[in-house]
């Protein structure tokens, strides 16, 4: 039986489930979410909970039974709470403004770079740390790393944009020995 795929739901007051033959939707405070069930699991609400389980253990479904019960607790987390990710901008003269849903970012380049949020998903910006806010997890994650593509950090100084908490391993310069 699998780990993850034999715990339990909870849904927290003020989310809704809606289970379809095809498809589950979650509704919260934060918003709609909606996913296709696969075939070979089944979802089920008791209560206050889902319970997710399998027809049979071929690997198949051995597989997706995990990894359905993964994404409607994400959606259940998501519409509840939300996601969050945070990025850090390193570098002289490296800056960024938040200008209605654009990222204006001056990354050393001879232009401004403009990256414009997609729908459902906001950003903060302190200083030289955006902070992406939605409800879906894999849009939030997606633009973080869409965001931090546009710069990536180099391993010499480690100027560039990288997630709070990321350790970019450093290298030694053109000596070969450490300074």
């Amino acid at each position: 039986m699998s780990r993850i795929g034999k715990l339990p739901i909870a849904v927290p007051a003020g989310v809704t489930i809606t289970i379809d033959p095809d498809t589950i939707t979650v509704t919260g405070s934060k918003g709609t979410l909606s996913q296709f069930t696969m075939p070979g699991v089944t979802v089920a609400q008791e209560g206050d909970q889902i319970v997710v389980t399998r027809e049979n253990d071929e690997p198949k479904n051995r597989a997706k039974h995990g990894l359905m019960r993964a994404l409607v607790a994400n959606m259940v987390t998501g519409v509840s709470t939300g996601f969050t990710k945070q990025l850090e901008i390193n570098g002289v003269g490296f800056r960024v403004a938040l200008a209605g849903n654009q990222l204006k970012m001056n990354l050393g380049f001879s232009h401004e770079v403009v990256y414009t949020l997609p729908q459902g998903i906001t950003a903060k910006v302190e200083g030289n740390v955006i902070t992406i806010e939605g409800h879906d997890k894999q849009q939030v994650g997606q633009t973080a790393a869409e965001i931090r593509a546009l710069k990536k950090p180099e391993p010499y100084k480690g100027k560039g944009i990288k997630y709070v908490g990321e350790r970019i391993i450093r290298k030694s310069g053109k000596s070969g020995k450490d300074k």
